[in-house]
């Protein structure tokens, strides 16, 4: 079997609390399914079941690897308490060589394990 190029991006989501955005954060990191989740408080305003809603909310910037979104949309899906959480993968066009190899030593692929270096 031929390795897949590596497909690296930006997954979005948002949460309903720090706490919750955190638990998120820590899972995804820890089982190697990002490398890197940034936390961003934000103010959302959206239709829900036909209703204007307005919400104070975290949003999380999910450094990955593409090809790991199906598990990390699973993992997402388990660990949140929305209904319908925001899912958005967002590939990257370009980024820094040293950057793009560090996501890449820090999540998983298949079996394969890497070492994770520090930033």
């Amino acid at each position: 079997m031929t390795d897949m190029p590596a497909q690296y991006g930006i997954v979005l989501t948002t949460a309903a609390s720090r706490t919750e955005a955190e638990a998120i954060a820590q899972v995804l990191v820890s089982e190697r399914l990002a490398a890197c989740v940034s936390l961003l408080p934000i103010h959302s305003v959206y239709t829900w079941q036909g209703k204007l809603e307005q919400q104070d909310e975290w949003q999380l910037l999910i450094k990955t690897d593409l090809t790991l979104f199906p598990s990390l949309e699973s993992k997402i899906r388990e660990l949140h308490s929305y209904d319908v959480p925001e899912l958005i993968a967002l590939p990257l066009a370009a980024g820094s060589t040293d950057y793009l190899d560090w996501i890449g030593q820090s999540v998983r692929i298949g079996d394969q394990r890497s070492i994770t270096i520090g930033m």
